[in-house]
């Protein structure tokens, strides 16, 4: 299934994803946004605020949009909520935009999703599960009928994403991605990227990648004392291209703010060194 903007592919009964025109180095092919259920629909993701992009969503919709879920509030993701809860009177579901840069602050959920949660309808049932780390606010939708996982951010195909402090932390970002491998799904359906139909081993992949990588933080502290983090990103990231460096730096440095708080490394005056 190739992804095709303003294409409309059905991935399970009742499950349909649209992608958004917002292709780009940080999005992919673009925003997907999914559609559920036909005789009543609720929208995962809306996407970026595209005139184009929501009148698509109510051409390919079979009946009344009464649901918009957000899986978390960054730009290319949730702006289009209110564009398009305007147009069809559908209620708002999410969490609060905390406040920071790349946080979309018109969004403004009707009800307040918490971890545990169910959005119910007499076709389907989504069980919310908060994974913060990309986003603190961030959450996944598990599809219980069949087993997929609306994963937003916080897992996508064919790239890892920026954990940008302080709204992204690493720690969390481990500990809800280790959450995941307790919960039993048959295939994720993520933010940007096709569907990843081997969901467990896609976990497992961005667990071991990214202690990989915080070893090799650690190694370039030692190596390196009294660095800053920029100075030690072309060791850290040595297989990335240059152009993507400052990028790489945020994640660096949430690396490096897990490290302090387990008491590994420290930094003063903006350069960090082991703490032992």
């Amino acid at each position: 299934m190739s992804l095709e903007v303003g294409q409309i592919t059905e991935l399970a009964p009742g499950v349909r994803r649209l992608l958004a025109p917002n292709p780009s180095m940080m999005t992919g092919p673009g925003t997907n946004t999914y559609l559920l259920g036909s005789k009543e629909i609720a929208v995962i993701d809306p996407g970026p605020a595209i005139p184009k992009h929501v009148d698509a969503i109510q051409a390919l919709a079979d009946g009344p949009i009464k649901w918009i879920l957000v899986t978390h509030t960054h730009p290319d993701h949730s702006p289009a909520a209110a564009l398009l809860a305007t147009a069809t009177g559908a209620k708002l579901y999410g969490q609060m935009p905390p406040q920071g840069r790349h946080q979309d602050q018109t969004f403004k959920p009707d009800h307040i999703l918490e971890d545990g949660g169910n959005c119910e309808t007499e076709e389907f049932s989504l069980r919310v599960i908060h994974t913060p780390g990309h986003a603190s606010n961030h959450l996944c939708y598990l599809h219980t009928g069949c087993n997929m996982l609306f994963t937003g951010d916080h897992i996508i195909n064919g790239s890892t994403v920026v954990i940008d402090p302080p709204d992204g932390n690493m720690g969390d970002y481990l500990r809800s991605l280790e959450r995941l491998k307790e919960i039993s799904m048959e295939a994720i359906l993520p933010g940007h990227g096709e569907l990843m139909e081997e969901p467990q081993e896609a976990v497992d992949w961005l667990i071991k990648h990214r202690l990989e990588r915080e070893s090799k933080v650690l190694g370039a502290v030692r190596d390196q004392p009294n660095s800053t983090s920029r100075e030690l990103v072309p060791r850290v990231y040595e297989d990335v291209d240059e152009k993507l460096y400052e990028l790489a730096e945020h994640s660096l440095l949430a690396h490096l703010i897990r490290l302090e708080e387990e008491l590994y490394v420290r930094m003063e005056n903006g350069r960090w060194r082991l703490t032992k």
